[in-house]
């Protein structure tokens, strides 16, 4: 699922925008107290007037839109940027209160050394949350995996635009040159990943988010290989050589210094991506908490039953074939993954998953955990934590991931979930593993925040009423 970036800078920066929020009422706050020594002299008036300093503002960092290009800012010009907003706000609530012939009734030494205080406190936040997500880009963890498609003549142009932009969305982890077969070799800096043969089954075997063609106009495969890319779950990004293109959710935008037509399975804005997030931390740590309860009742138990380690972690891989940990409540004995093996021929999914009725590793009360999905509690961590989310595809395992075709990896063009479509179709009844991978692909393209609080208050039904229960 590509998130479709939105043409203002304004919320984009939304961690900017709550830093300006805090900042900017702490500032407010602390000239008050300057003044009075003490909050219990502080009127109401002076209570009302903080909130209407954060609507001022809001509307202030809207329309003069000050987070434009924050990033890329040195010190000099954020100092600048910040006086001027700030400065502007100031000058804002003097007009207001004049308007409203109110001015003599406030302070102005308040009004001063809010002005000085939110300047200050704005411009050293900002430089050390600045300093933060430049360290974080320079980890490259976040960043998504840009693949690079082109031919010899366009590779310089193609690779340098993206390798020398100091502040990038992407990291180029890979070319292919579709007029040369150069596998192994380095690109301007970049390795030649694969060679036009065997194109698709690297971007099926490896972190692939996004690729990037930049093609002559008399290349006939170019929509060919976009729409293999596009059915794997990898965004495509076509340079605009021509624009004939019969591709799903196309739209045209600027990347870098190209214009490309860009093409997903889904797109969303980032005011989607943002209410997910939200949703997803708000249920994690509501999840949490019962989490925190389920331990005090079922940990003592899996002790006695099973000595060992309560929790269970696994390898698991998710979005774009990265591998993390999942963590459950342990329902198995300890040697669960080892006697495997011996079961699978007893497994009753047609396709990469294993699930057998009357499991022999599973402990006494792990039948009633899964039962009710409890063992599936402490994946909260995961989704808080930004690993997961509550509503996407399950994360397979490495061997089940290492088998996969081009077609299933669509499944991992998203975050995993805790649930998904195929989860409250009936867990258990479904035993054809492509039946699980069309679920799963429905879900991701036609995917909307009101399916996501669907499919959760379905999942509430599933496990009350114990539907497709293993």
């Amino acid at each position: 699922m590509y998130r479709r970036k939105g043409r203002s800078s304004w919320l984009k920066h939304w961690d900017f925008i709550l830093i300006d929020i805090l900042c900017v009422e702490i500032a407010y706050l602390a000239a008050c107290w300057l003044r009075y020594g003490t909050f219990r002299a502080v009127t109401q008036s002076y209570w009302t007037l903080g909130l209407l300093i954060e609507v001022f503002n809001i509307a202030v960092a809207f329309f003069t839109e000050t987070h434009r290009g924050i990033l890329r800012r040195g010190r000099l010009q954020e100092f600048k940027a910040v006086g001027y907003q700030m400065s502007l706000l100031t000058l804002s609530i003097m007009a207001y209160l004049f308007v409203i012939k109110e001015s003599a009734g406030y302070s102005r030494s308040i009004i001063l050394s809010f002005w000085v205080f939110s300047i200050v406190l704005n411009f050293g936040v900002r430089l050390l949350h600045k300093h933060f997500l430049i360290e974080r880009l320079n980890r490259k963890k976040d960043l998504m995996q840009l693949l690079v498609v082109t031919t010899e003549e366009y590779a310089k142009e193609s690779i340098q635009s993206f390798t020398k932009q100091k502040y990038s969305d992407y990291m180029v982890q890979g070319v292919v040159l579709l007029d040369q077969d150069c596998k192994g070799e380095d690109c301007y800096g970049v390795p030649v990943v694969s060679n036009k043969d065997e194109i698709l089954d690297y971007i099926t075997a490896s972190v692939v988010d996004e690729a990037f063609f930049n093609l002559p106009d008399n290349l006939e495969e170019e929509e060919q290989l976009a729409e293999k890319f596009i059915e794997t779950g990898v965004t495509v990004h076509i340079n605009l050589n021509r624009v004939r293109m019969d591709l799903p959710n196309k739209f045209v935008q600027k990347m870098n210094r190209f214009t490309v037509v860009t093409s997903s399975v889904q797109i969303a804005t980032t005011r989607q991506m943002f209410i997910k997030r939200m949703m997803d931390i708000c249920g994690g740590l509501v999840g949490l908490l019962i989490t925190a309860a389920a331990f005090i009742i079922f940990a003592p138990i899996i002790f006695i039953q099973s000595p060992g380690p309560i929790f269970f972690s696994q390898v698991r891989v998710g979005r774009g074939g990265r591998k993390f940990k999942i963590h459950k409540f342990r329902s198995m004995y300890l040697d669960a993954e080892e006697r495997k093996k011996e079961l699978m021929e007893q497994n009753k999914m047609s396709g990469l998953m294993f699930k057998m009725d009357d499991d022999p590793r599973i402990i006494p009360i792990g039948k009633f955990m899964r039962k009710y999905s409890i063992d599936e509690l402490p994946q909260f961590w995961d989704v808080v934590v930004g690993n997961m989310s509550l509503v996407g595809t399950r994360p397979p395992t490495v061997d089940e991931y290492e088998q996969y075709e081009q077609h299933h990896k669509v499944r991992l063009s998203i975050k995993p979930g805790i649930t998904g479509m195929w989860q409250v179709s009936g867990r258990s009844d479904i035993t054809d593993f492509e039946e699980v991978v069309r679920l799963d692909s429905q879900y991701i393209s036609e995917w909307s925040l009101a399916m996501d609080i669907k499919i959760l208050f379905r999942t509430i039904k599933v496990v009350l009423c114990k539907d497709g229960a293993v």
